[in-house]
């Protein structure tokens, strides 16, 4: 009996540690990385991802790395699903790529321009290329895949 209250203890120290953000004395010089999807307005967008009001012809992405706009709005089921995998993405490709989310009901103007008629709708953003558009909720593997592929040429 006293072995597992041993036990329970030493799980339930190692589980508040790691929730803290705590690293052990081995790990001190390494940076956690905790990236989050990033909620963009419209002037935003022109200023960090694309000008298309100054260049409506050309596309001409204005980031440092590979990013993924998420369209999407409060009310729709499908959007709820993904957004949980997009924060657990931005976490685990930390400061490779960038995600943005766009609110369709608050930046009309913005989804508009990019012709969104279905949420989500997702565009990916290679550092070179087109941007390519997907449709529809994905499991997290084929976030994966795209993100292997089409931003990071993997």
């Amino acid at each position: 009996m006293k072995k597992l209250i041993v036990l329970v203890a030493c799980m339930a120290g190692a589980l508040l540690s790691s929730c803290s953000g705590q690293k052990d004395g081995n790990n001190n010089n390494k940076k956690e990385t905790t990236m989050k999807t990033i909620n963009l307005t419209k002037e935003e967008f022109l200023t960090k991802v694309a000008n298309f009001e100054a260049s409506p012809n050309e596309w001409k992405y204005l980031g440092d790395k590979p990013a993924i706009v998420d369209f999407y709005a409060s009310w729709c089921g499908p959007c709820k699903t993904i957004a949980p995998i997009l924060e657990e993405l931005a976490q685990e490709y930390g400061d490779s790529i960038v995600i943005y989310k766009v609110d369709t009901e608050k930046e009309e103007e913005l989804a508009g321009a990019f012709g969104i008629r279905s949420i989500p709708s997702l565009l990916f953003i290679p550092m070179n290329g087109q941007p390519q558009m997907a449709q529809g909720a994905m499991p997290k593997a084929s976030f994966k895949e795209a993100i292997d592929k089409v931003l990071l040429n993997k």
